[in-house]
């Protein structure tokens, strides 16, 4: 790591304030804005309000989740610290025949942005028409994909096809596309890179059809030319992907999204579909009439058979953070909730037989999203919302920002030694970004080192002799005022203010401490400390009073232990809590879902148990879990090692392939559904392809990738009793798919084919609801 030594024991790492090159500017769509919207655009920043806004958004595909579980879905994105919801209409849903369009159940889009507005969520549409999805054609209906023309082109055949769905989607959304309504943006096509004016074509047949949005996007990476002055340019960024090789290395555009950096841009996403190599697309600059924006920060990643990535929560944190340190004016997710295709005679999923690089699932779509197919959450979802809860409170100020890096910057994408941090400072306060942490290649501890931040009127030297061990992801508070204290520093990232209460969530093995004015008397969990010496242990946290002439100040510092276990929610009165499992709130009511009676406790200026309460007293004396009895009916034949495909991208196999070769592990009783009770199923297993057969015919399946499969049964037709069962293929020995470690070195273990049933679970849950909890907002 490159420092400039102060002592035999610290390093200082530097990084000065560096203002706004530029005054702010509106780009050129601003003007068609409509002032209802109550939304405008510079150069550095979105307003909501007059006020500055950095949009957290999740993607969900209301079309891929049974419409009964969007309220749920919806409520835990929004208790996650989305306040944007982003989704595809994907075309092949609703108009898989050229005569006959649906908006019906699953399909009613109409419905779905109602329910996010009456949830007071916005909405971002994605209306294509291609919108890629890993859908089957990348959306389009087969007779679009069939049909003589030029695709996504302004082909006059083209767009007869395209203008009709339009007209539909505009007689379904028209009513809810004012400019007080709930939508947001518009995207207009995905991944199209060589046709602004087909881009700009769009953006009139949609605005024809009554599809209005204040503004209207496009993606901007892999170098795509957009319409200039029409459409806000998105941005990705990806920490791995299905979409290379299965022999392929951690590639440099996944790399590159986990250091902070003025690059937005990235060729490889869609250069598989595209046919091109990504080092070979030819990047552009970004247009700085607008701010740096995110639209798809990968949430999870998608499960090919060729390739089979779980990224952890962490890492899909860190992408998240490295943007945001970079100056990110827009956190966008996908996905953020996970689901299954809609069943169909030959499935929607995206296929080398559909003439796409890829194999995906026919159903499962899970994404490993924060919130799951079958609604468990995933791992990113608490390290993502304490982000989220961040941006909550303090985005306003976050978003008018500008970003500072340090003297010593990484040399991107290999620099393994550099320690990645920014600066986002107004000059006064301002946050000081750590992001130590990447998968795949171990990253060192930094010993040794302490911050100096050179700000206009003062330099605010950080800690001393701080060690920063791998995997730190944090973002510290420069320079903030609580209750008329003012704090200069402190070794833990900053959540919210509640009161006078500033809440901070310590790094794990970074103990807390803190820069204050000599005259502020310190109390460390009620015992006198001298400020420059205070300590709080990272793990466990505690509480600091802080008092001076000029007021007084608590600071509540959540430790390590705890930081998955944070909630703040934002529904009526600003609440903190303490809980394992799934919560929301709706109409300032708490709500948990559980097996068994949750603990839940809250922040009243100490933690306080909240008392909960089921929803359905019957439902919670049946919650809890049970073990599914189970065996083999048929054996499993001894697989091939590749069923097809290219030299680098293995094949899943066919239906006959599958079927010839599968075992099946007769299930025992699931039971039924039954008022305020869910049952979910749990399948720890290994392998290589499993199917669940509801009277034999598969109504869901999964790629093994070494994670536990959840399936939600009550959404499934016919999945009571003792009819299911799983017909379930071993992974070859020597098989061509990549796998992640874990499941790589089970594959290792055994002697010859892998297939096993370790444990099947039925889940049975309830909801538990509480009284709000009451506190002020700051």
């Amino acid at each position: 790591m490159t420092r400039s030594s102060t002592s035999m024991n610290t390093h200082v790492l530097r990084a000065t304030h560096q203002p706004w090159p530029a005054r702010a500017v509106e780009p050129a769509l601003q003007a068609d804005v409509p002032p209802a919207s109550r939304i405008s655009i510079s150069s550095r920043h979105i307003s909501l309000d007059g006020e500055p806004w950095i949009p957290v958004s999740g993607e969900i595909h209301y079309s891929r989740v049974p419409r009964e579980r969007w309220r749920e879905r919806l409520l835990l994105m929004r208790s996650g610290g989305i306040d944007v919801i982003s989704c595809y209409i994907i075309w092949i849903h609703h108009q898989p025949e050229r005569d006959s369009v649906s908006f019906d159940g699953n399909l009613d889009v109409a419905a779905f942005v109602e329910l996010c507005a009456e949830l007071g969520l916005r909405v971002v549409l994605r209306i294509g028409p291609w919108a890629h999805g890993e859908v089957r054609n990348g959306g389009f209906p087969d007779w679009v994909q069939h049909a003589p023309v030029k695709h996504r082109t302004d082909d006059p055949g083209y767009l007869d096809l395209v203008e009709p769905w339009f007209e539909a989607l505009g007689e379904q959304l028209g009513g809810l596309c004012g400019g007080g309504g709930p939508l947001l943006a518009i995207q207009l096509e995905n991944e199209l890179y060589d046709q602004p004016d087909h881009l700009a074509t769009l953006r009139e047949l949609a605005r024809s059809a009554g599809l209005h949005a204040p503004f209207y996007t496009a993606t901007a990476w892999g170098g795509a030319e957009l319409p200039a002055g029409q459409v806000f340019p998105l941005y990705s960024g990806y920490g791995d992907g299905f979409w290379v090789d299965a022999d392929a290395p951690w590639d440099v555009t996944f790399r590159q999204h986990y250091f902070m950096s003025t690059i937005w841009d990235d060729p490889g996403v869609g250069a598989d579909v595209r046919g091109v190599d990504a080092a070979s697309v030819e990047l552009r600059d970004r247009d700085e009439t607008f701010p740096p924006a995110c639209c798809e920060l990968g949430g999870g990643m998608a499960t090919t058979y060729h390739r089979r990535i779980v990224p952890s929560g962490d890492d899909i944190a860190a992408v998240a953070h490295a943007k945001l340190a970079s100056g990110s004016a827009w956190q966008g997710y996908y996905m953020f909730a996970g689901g299954m295709n809609p069943r169909g005679e030959t499935g929607f999923q995206e296929s080398q037989d559909s003439g796409y690089p890829n194999d995906l699932p026919v159903f499962d779509y899970d994404f490993h999203a924060a919130v799951g197919a079958a609604g468990q959450l995933g791992p990113s979802h608490a390290a993502l919302r304490r982000q989220h809860a961040f941006l909550h409170s303090f985005g306003a100020q976050i978003a008018t920002m500008s970003t500072s890096f340090p003297d010593a910057v990484p040399q991107i994408p290999f620099d393994c030694s550099t320690l990645r941090w920014t600066v986002r400072s107004d000059g006064s306060f301002g946050v000081l970004f750590i992001n130590w942490h990447q998968p795949n290649v171990p990253l060192p501890s930094c010993d040794g080192v302490a911050f100096d931040v050179v700000l206009p009127t003062r330099t605010v030297r950080v800690g001393t002799d701080l060690t920063i061990p791998a995997g730190t992801i944090g973002h510290w508070p420069l320079g903030i005022e609580v209750g008329g204290i003012r704090i200069d520093w402190a070794t833990a990232s900053i959540l919210t203010v509640i009161g006078a209460t500033l809440v901070l969530v310590a790094e794990k093995d970074i103990d807390v401490s803190f820069g204050l004015p000599d005259d502020v008397a310190v109390l460390v969990d009620g015992l006198r400390a001298d400020g420059g010496r205070a300590r709080i242990d990272s793990a466990t946290g505690g509480l600091v009073e802080l008092s001076s002439a000029r007021g007084s100040a608590t600071v509540l510092v959540i430790g390590s232990q705890d930081a998955d276990r944070v909630w703040l929610l934002e529904d009526g009165a600003r609440q903190l809590v303490l809980c394992d499992e799934p919560l929301w709130t709706e109409g300032g009511a708490l709500s948990v879902r559980s097996s068994a009676r949750p603990s839940l406790t809250a922040w009243q200026g100490k933690w306080v148990p909240v008392p909960l309460e089921p929803q359905h007293s019957e439902a919670a004396r049946r919650a809890g879990l049970s073990l599914v009895a189970g065996s083999w009916r048929q054996e499993a034949s001894e697989p091939l090692r590749r069923y097809g495909g290219s030299a680098v991208r293995p094949a899943a196999p066919r239906e006959e392939q599958f079927v010839e070769r599968a075992g099946i592990w007769s299930l025992g009783d699931v039971g039924t559904p039954a008022e305020g009770l869910r049952r979910t199923l749990r399948i720890d297993w290994a392998g290589d392809v499993a199917e669940l057969l509801v009277d034999g015919a598969p109504v869901a399946d999964r790629f093994w990738d070494g994670t536990a499969w959840h399936i939600d049964l009550d959404v499934i037709d016919g999945a009571v009793g003792t009819g299911l069962e799983l017909r379930m293929l071993p992974l070859h020995k020597k098989t061509d798919v990549w796998l992640p470690e874990p499941a790589r070195a089970r594959l290792r273990s055994v002697d010859s084919a892998l297939l096993a049933v370790d444990a099947v679970t039925l889940t049975f849950s309830t909801i538990w609801r509480a009284l709000p909890t009451p506190s002020q907002r700051p």
